[in-house]
């Protein structure tokens, strides 16, 4: 690892835009009057399995192609979550030679910004619960409020509890529960917010839960909301690091695809577009998850407008969604490729609808079979998209060096213009239908009870102009993890909703998915240690 003074003077940061974190890391301050910003690229991924496709390997090492192309590049990725670093997937900073560093310490506790994050959601909880047992002036309705408690960690034990038993020292027992950081309101808010005005705003929006009159009662209204937002004041600045191959990479926010919005910071993505020719950031899990949520939540908020979408793919991921095991997913096997084909169509076709004509880049495992990568290679080029073969994982940036050439030429075309797939003024339900329609391959959707009563009492009977934020599993296209493929003609149930007016969208939850994962039968936590991230 480069000193990251080296990796700031890269940039051409000044000493007065950054401050150190040790030796290897850097709290970053946005540049008030960023000049003309850099072009940007989205990675995004065909639908993932248990082996992982390496979206955030393929992310660093085509940045690092660029780089060996001689160009001024960056990435602008999300912060770990200790859940899936202790649960199922372990770390979360690339692999082989496509890695960021310091591993250990960004896969950890890093810079702190998830438990700021984590203390600021806590703290306007003890708020709402203190208003309660001390006078509650607002007169809060214990059974409507939404807020939750958050933890960075899986504990499926936490996801449903009554709080306040013990006597009337104690506060007013109610019902309630934790959900991960990573899926926490403050956790997209901080992510959504370009400057810390809007940050307090946006907290001062938070829907609480209403009063005796069935009136909403906001965040505002309680006092100490500053102190919430106090909490966050180094949070809010991105953060810096480098790839093994000495590329910034800004690590900033880390809200997941599958129950959040799934995007790093806004100001992480405008900061290296400030300072860098080529930014490349990356939407969590697949296109009709992370994708979605990137385009239609965070580029319209903003107005940002991708030059290139890269999209992921993998031999073995590709077998498996024939419906294979996967032991057999990693035997060779063309008719099992051939047949997971289709899933590869449908991630394709979703970013087209999206106004993209995608580049797939292939991510090459050490047992690939050479005739099964010219099948995959032919079959993209019979269905008009551009792909190339990247062994970064072994080769680091020398071996991404022809997708980043395929990507530069991409994003010298004629410039995009995004097709959002609903309009904001749309009913709620149209929306919904719209993207489990066109980006699952659904036949229709249903609304349970539940969130027919929740939408009355939020809108009170209007419709709201906003995105909406769909939770599901990431396994499948569908909200129904064992359907793989391209599955057709199903229905999306969809059994609860939240709306998180601080960050400007509406959570719909499909399925069985739930806001705070539990660990697996032998969780990473298992195995970890010191020497795991050498």
């Amino acid at each position: 690892m480069q000193p990251i003074a080296a990796i700031t003077e890269s940039l051409g940061l000044t000493p007065s835009d950054w401050e150190p974190y040790g030796h290897y890391i850097a709290k970053i301050t946005p540049p008030s009057a960023p000049p003309q910003p850099g072009k940007l690229i989205l990675v995004t991924a065909m639908t993932p399995t248990p082996f992982g496709e390496g979206k955030t390997t393929m992310s660093i090492g085509l940045a690092q192609g660029f780089q060996k192309l001689g160009q001024k590049v960056s990435c602008a990725l999300r912060e770990p979550s200790l859940g899936p670093v202790f649960g199922m997937k372990g770390g979360a900073s690339g692999g082989g030679r496509a890695r960021v560093l310091p591993a250990k310490e960004i896969d950890l506790h890093f810079t702190g910004d998830l438990h700021a994050i984590t203390s600021a959601h806590n703290l306007l909880a003890a708020l709402i619960d203190n208003h309660l047992f001390q006078a509650n002036e607002l007169e809060l309705d214990p059974r409507t409020i939404a807020w939750p408690r958050a933890m960075d960690m899986n504990d499926r034990t936490l996801r449903q509890m009554v709080l306040g038993l013990g006597g009337a020292t104690h506060g007013v027992p109610r019902e309630s529960g934790f959900v991960i950081t990573a899926a926490s309101e403050i956790m997209a808010i901080l992510c959504l917010s370009q400057n810390e005005a809007e940050l307090a705003d946006r907290l001062g929006r938070i829907l609480i839960g209403f009063n005796r009159r069935k009136k909403p009662v906001y965040a505002h209204e309680l006092p100490g909301l500053s102190s919430v937002a106090l909490l966050l004041e180094q949070a809010m600045k991105p953060n810096l690091v480098q790839s093994s191959e000495g590329v910034p990479v800004f690590l900033h926010g880390g809200p997941f695809a599958n129950i959040a919005h799934g995007c790093s910071s806004i100001r992480a993505t405008q900061t290296a577009r400030a300072y860098s020719d080529y930014t490349i950031t990356e939407a969590g899990f697949a296109t009709e998850l992370g994708a979605e949520k990137f385009f239609h939540i965070k580029c319209r908020q903003t107005g940002l407008v991708p030059d290139a979408v890269v999209l992921v793919a993998t031999l073995r991921a590709l077998k498996y969604q024939a419906g294979i095991s996967l032991e057999q997913a990693m035997r060779p096997g063309s008719e099992a490729l051939a047949k997971g084909f289709a899933n590869l169509h449908q991630h394709i076709q979703n970013l087209r609808l999206l106004g993209y004509q995608p580049v797939v880049a292939i991510n090459q495992f050490a047992d690939d079979q050479d005739d099964e990568l010219s099948q995959l290679m032919e079959h993209c080029q019979a269905v008009g998209v551009n792909a190339q073969i990247s062994s970064a994982f072994a080769d680091g940036g020398e071996g991404a060096l022809a997708l980043a050439e395929t990507v530069m030429a991409q994003c010298e075309k004629a410039p995009n213009k995004v097709k959002y797939l609903y309009e904001l003024e749309e009913p709620i339900f149209a929306k919904a239908k719209k993207i489990a329609t066109a980006f699952y391959g659904a036949a229709d959707i249903d609304f349970a009870p539940k969130v027919q009563a929740k939408l009355r009492r939020y809108f009170q009977g209007e419709e709201p102009s906003l995105p909406i934020c769909i939770a599901k599993t990431p396994a499948s296209l569908s909200h129904n993890p064992s359907l793989r493929g391209a599955p057709k003609d199903f229905v999306v149930n969809f059994t609860d909703c939240e709306y998180s007016r601080g960050a400007g969208f509406l959570v719909l939850l499909s399925g069985d998915v739930i806001r705070m994962p539990g660990l697996p039968k032998e969780p990473r936590a298992h195995v970890l240690d010191g020497a795991s991230w050498e």
